[in-house]
């Protein structure tokens, strides 16, 4: 790939896990002709983007890092946002990736020049860039989803986002409202709870949660880990192992949940006495349909006699306060969102074309798909992280974001080869992928319910039904029998 510095080979978008990952495998095959394109102010992702208070990680450091890129130092088990995003600074700035990454430059779309077989991207700013090879690493969490409740705009208070917090609220003695109650406000309710006057939270289901086997690391943990690599390797494979029999239990080995429902019922019984909250925080629905959390600390916050649980649907928002649909008026002086993330709008808000000027949008009309979650039809030399149904119901994604930086470096690797060309995934292997992947998801829990792994239409486009394991052996050797090689001066025909 002979390209200028101007024109760099390969775009990577986005600077959180997945970028790393990517670059971090494109300079292990000597590939360095890259640039980061990163819409924030800093690396870091989501980690960067999400400082609401008791942000956390969910799944245990020792796996939720890079394996190339151990980190001996871990303060706990779960790490909580400063730690992960110190993880990641650091990560780059050692690899001399921050170079690399172009800060404040948000990508508004791309599309395949079938002349030259280069990709235009297009940034907010007016910037072009033309490289051979797009790669878009921005995410399933990047897109913060926030209902539209009748009569927001009325509210006399402060109103936000958990992805978007605003710090400069003071929430010390103020009647908060919280609408959701997804991973987040699992996380944030419970840090605010003790300095609110009152706190309202909007539920409308129930969550599964079980208790968080989190320590605190002490420095006999680090010099063990440090001097002795292998005691760390021993806990990362324990934990690896753990999830990957979870995972059997969503698809395979459905008799599992019933045992991580009794530890999540016993954990509620033993933190909530009162049988009234205790009734309206039982969910309703299979464990494991929707995203399982573990917290300590959330059921007691809602026992608070500061804290109540509310379960009637919201009909409005007023100048004071939430109304539901049973007439009350919860006053409020803050009202917070913990209502997640648009999951299914893969990269969105960018306006990407292919071949023909197809547009990525309509091809996904009925709901995003990918080979291996990574490549698309009539879109050539477009590779995705993080891609339709790459996420986990149990495990960590940064070992699936290893996975795919591998997969892809290879095809990079191909066309660095094949001067001129580009590969596109065949139409035929992407379609009898897709029927075998919703095969195997329909004999999954997640079909048991409603939740941010199904889009309107119900398909499942988020998640992935296997292990870990069985995706690493999936990606781990790219069939180019899978890709047509188109010159690029026909990539029309």
């Amino acid at each position: 790939m002979h390209d200028t510095t101007e024109t760099p080979s390969v775009v990577i978008i986005g600077a959180g896990f997945g970028g790393l990952a990517m670059a971090l495998e494109l300079i292990r095959a000597g590939i360095d002709h890259f640039v980061i394109l990163e819409k924030g102010s800093g690396v870091g992702g989501v980690w960067r983007q999400n400082t609401y208070p008791g942000a956390a990680c969910d799944i245990p450091s020792p796996l939720y890092s890079l394996s190339s890129v151990p980190n001996s130092a871990w303060p706990r088990r779960f790490s909580e946002q400063p730690d992960i995003l110190a993880y990641l600074r650091r990560t780059y700035a050692e690899h001399d990736l921050t170079r690399r990454v172009r800060l404040h430059t948000e990508v508004s779309g791309a599309e395949f020049d079938e002349k030259t077989g280069r990709w235009l991207v297009d940034t907010v700013t007016g910037e072009r860039l033309t490289p051979r090879v797009l790669i878009s690493a921005v995410g399933q969490l990047s897109l913060p989803s926030t209902p539209e409740l009748p009569g927001i705009e009325r509210f006399h208070g402060r109103a936000f986002h958990s992805a978007e917090w605003d710090h400069d609220v003071e929430l010390t003695g103020k009647r908060i409202a919280v609408i959701g109650t997804g991973a987040s406000a699992i996380q944030f309710v419970p840090a605010i709870a003790p300095q609110a006057a009152y706190l309202s939270l909007f539920q409308r289901s129930a969550a599964w949660i079980l208790p968080k086997p989190d320590v605190k690391y002490t420095p006999i943990h680090h010099t063990l880990f440090r001097r002795i690599p292998l005691t760390r390797l021993a806990e990362r494979l324990v934990v690896w192992s753990i999830f990957e029999v979870i995972s059997l239990g969503l698809v395979d080995l459905k008799p599992l949940t019933a045992l991580f429902s009794t530890i999540a019922r016993r954990h509620l019984h033993r933190q909530i006495v009162d049988a009234d909250l205790r009734a309206k925080l039982t969910p309703d629905y299979t464990v494991g349909c929707k995203r399982g959390l573990f917290s300590n600390e959330y059921f007691p916050a809602l026992a608070r006699p500061n804290t109540g649980v509310v379960t009637d649907a919201i009909a409005e928002v007023t100048a004071d306060g939430v109304r539901t649909a049973d007439g009350t008026v919860h006053q409020a002086d803050v009202i917070i969102f913990g209502t997640g993330f648009a999951a299914s709008d893969f990269l969105a808000p960018m306006t990407v074309r292919g071949l023909g000027g197809t547009k990525l949008t309509d091809l996904w009309a009925d709901g995003a798909r990918a080979y291996l979650g990574m490549a698309v039809p009539d879109f050539p030399n477009l590779f995705l992280m993080y891609g339709p149904n790459t996420n986990l119901g149990a495990g960590s994604i940064v070992y699936m974001l290893e996975c795919q930086a591998r997969y892809i470096t290879q095809l990079v690797r191909t066309l660095i080869d094949r001067p001129g060309t580009a590969l596109v995934v065949r139409a035929e292997v992407e379609r009898e992928y897709d029927a075998a992947l919703q095969r195997r998801l329909g004999k999954s829990v997640w079909v048991r319910c409603s939740s941010w792994y199904r889009n309107a239409a119900g398909r499942i486009t988020n998640n992935w039904p296997g292990t870990v394991s069985s995706y690493r052996l999936r990606t781990h050797k790219a069939d180019l029998r899978d890709y047509r090689l188109l010159d690029a001066s026909s990539t029309s025909s």
